[in-house]
């Protein structure tokens, strides 16, 4: 498809500190798009993202790429902090959780994939950071959510996805929360080498539970319950394999 791109500049921006070496997806989570678009607008709101792709599939341009959008907020991600800095944030209208989880419609996920290429082939931003806003803040955010289809992306050279859910060897039992031992470090090791900020305890503590909850969104849509079952555990080692070199 051909984007449509109009400019609709955003005055929530300042000065990069970093290169740019990430890319975020958010859902605006609000009731419409022109909505969406007022407050990512709004000096008042201090909120912004470099673009924000409406249902129909229409790119709104925000924030010029080399500049530092408010999109992120308090985020981590592969010992990384101030991820503003360091990304680019395309907002994806959508009422989210609060309106029901819609679906995205084909149009508008044509855009994204087509808006999310452009912006690989200018900046170098690698495969294991190409992240959902639940990723790197999974305390607090659940964006884009469940329905959002990264296989796709994947499909189009976006993002990780394992061509298999991994070896059985590897995690002979599920993991709930409560455990305690090497197999619950192991799981943590892994979510880690993904990119997610959790502590190695050997404990699935709470914490713990809130990061699997946030795996399984992006990957395992159909089971969003931080439980570590088995499927889970496999696909958690898989992702990992897939993120390599481990984080620093």
């Amino acid at each position: 498809m051909t984007l449509r791109v109009v400019d609709a500049p955003s005055p929530n921006s300042n000065e990069r500190r970093h290169p740019v070496d990430m890319l975020v997806l958010h859902y605006t989570g609000m009731a419409d798009g022109p909505s969406a678009l007022a407050r990512l607008r709004d000096p008042g709101s201090e909120v912004s993202a470099h673009y924000l792709v409406e249902e129909d599939g229409t790119v709104f341009a925000l924030v010029p790429e080399r500049k530092r959008a408010w999109h992120a907020g308090r985020s981590w991600w592969r010992g990384d902090d101030d991820l503003n800095s360091r990304s680019i944030g395309i907002e994806i209208v959508n009422g989210g959780h609060d309106y029901g989880l819609p679906p995205f419609p084909d149009v508008q996920i044509e855009a994204v994939t087509e808006l999310a290429q452009g912006i690989l082939s200018r900046w170098a931003i690698p495969q294991n950071r190409i992240v959902a806003h639940s990723d790197i803040a999974p305390d607090r955010k659940e964006d884009p959510g469940e329905r959002f289809p990264w296989k796709r992306l994947a499909d189009a050279g976006i993002g990780l996805w394992p061509e298999s859910s991994g070896d059985d060897r590897v995690a002979p039992v599920g993991l709930r929360p409560g455990d305690r031992g090497e197999q619950v470090a192991a799981l943590q090791r892994a979510l880690a080498n993904i990119g997610y900020r959790i502590e190695v305890t050997d404990r699935f503590d709470v914490a713990t539970e809130t990061v699997v909850r946030a795996f399984q969104r992006r990957w395992r849509p159909a089971s969003v319950t931080g439980q570590g079952d088995l499927a889970t555990v496999l696909l958690i080692n898989a992702v990992a394999k897939l993120a390599a070199p481990p984080i620093r």
